[in-house]
């Protein structure tokens, strides 16, 4: 059982409906599937619940979507970084801390991955160009693994990925190394390798490709393999 975090948007639309909403784009749940695992959605709740909410998972992986909000990682906002999203940040991080006191197997993806920097009291550079070209519109460019990574281990080539982000990790978390870098330099994989247990962060939307290598990684640890 793998839980996904989800959105939660006010006046989302669908058949005759508009409504407040638990949104999560359906590549996320369908690459959970494909990659042999079931999916459950995790809606923005009270942090005090994250423990609580991991001991019935497998593994956890925090999804992509807005901004973090700078003052969690000690930065006043910069013009072109997206509104705050409070609640959602709360939830997040009160998961990925859950989830590495229990040794749960994690994977972020995008902001997942950027969050998971912030929990373990790294930065972030608000903007960057060159990684989302046209506003709503996935584009792509290759990564390159760090021989002996964990990434390594499960995709050891160089590939090109789905991207749309405009912000990056800055300085590491603690106890994290970077695992991935594109062309430019951007770090677009990192992973835990103090805590003995399966934990990585990758920049790009792997629920927008065909690859389904780094979800099955996660899948196998949540199972044990």
């Amino acid at each position: 059982m793998i839980g996904v975090t989800t959105y939660l948007e006010s006046g989302a639309r669908w058949g005759v409906w508009e409504l407040d909403a638990a949104l999560l784009p359906v590549g996320y749940p369908r690459l959970v599937q494909r990659a042999g695992g079931l999916a459950a959605m995790l809606p923005p709740d009270d942090p005090s619940l994250a423990a609580a909410a991991v001991a019935r998972l497998d593994g956890l992986v925090i999804a992509g979507g807005p901004d973090v909000e700078p003052v969690r990682y000690g930065a006043e906002r910069e013009p072109r970084t997206g509104p705050p999203t409070r609640e959602r940040d709360a939830w997040e991080l009160a998961l990925i801390d859950a989830a590495l006191a229990a040794g749960l197997p994690l994977l972020g993806i995008c902001r997942g991955m950027q969050l998971l920097n912030v929990a373990l009291g790294g930065t972030l550079v608000q903007h960057i160009d060159g990684h989302a070209e046209v506003v709503g519109v996935f584009g792509s460019h290759t990564v390159k693994p760090v021989p002996g990574s964990l990434y390594a281990g499960v995709v050891p080539e160089e590939t090109s990925v789905p991207t749309y982000h405009h912000q990056a990790v800055d300085r590491l978390g603690e106890g994290l190394v970077a695992s991935a870098y594109a062309a430019d330099g951007t770090v677009e994989a990192v992973e835990l390798t103090s805590a003995g247990g399966w934990v990585l962060g990758v920049q790009w939307h792997p629920e927008m490709g065909e690859d389904v290598r780094v979800m099955r990684g996660l899948v196998r640890a949540a199972a044990g393999g």
